[in-house]
């Protein structure tokens, strides 16, 4: 597994995000997987296996990917007993 820096972090997102819409490097998100806020710019790509992903910023110690990112308003919270 290595990561690979990227210049133009719109540009790649926007040729590469794999699913809805592409979000833009200042939105907010949270990773599903870590449950760690951060902006997309702050994304890494990983190559591992030949494959290259859009990854969570605290990648490799998070596995999470750009289809594991929610919009923070989209969080809804628990409801209680």
């Amino acid at each position: 597994m290595k990561e690979i820096f990227i210049e133009d972090k719109q540009k790649y997102l926007e040729d590469n995000h794999p699913c809805g819409p592409i979000p833009e490097l200042d939105h907010e998100m949270v990773c599903i997987h870590c449950g760690k806020l951060f902006k997309v710019g702050d994304y890494k790509v990983i190559e591992e296996d030949g494959f290259a992903y859009i990854s969570c910023p605290d990648a490799p110690e998070c596995d999470g990917t750009a289809i594991d990112w929610i919009v923070l308003d989209q969080i809804k919270p628990k409801e209680g007993p």
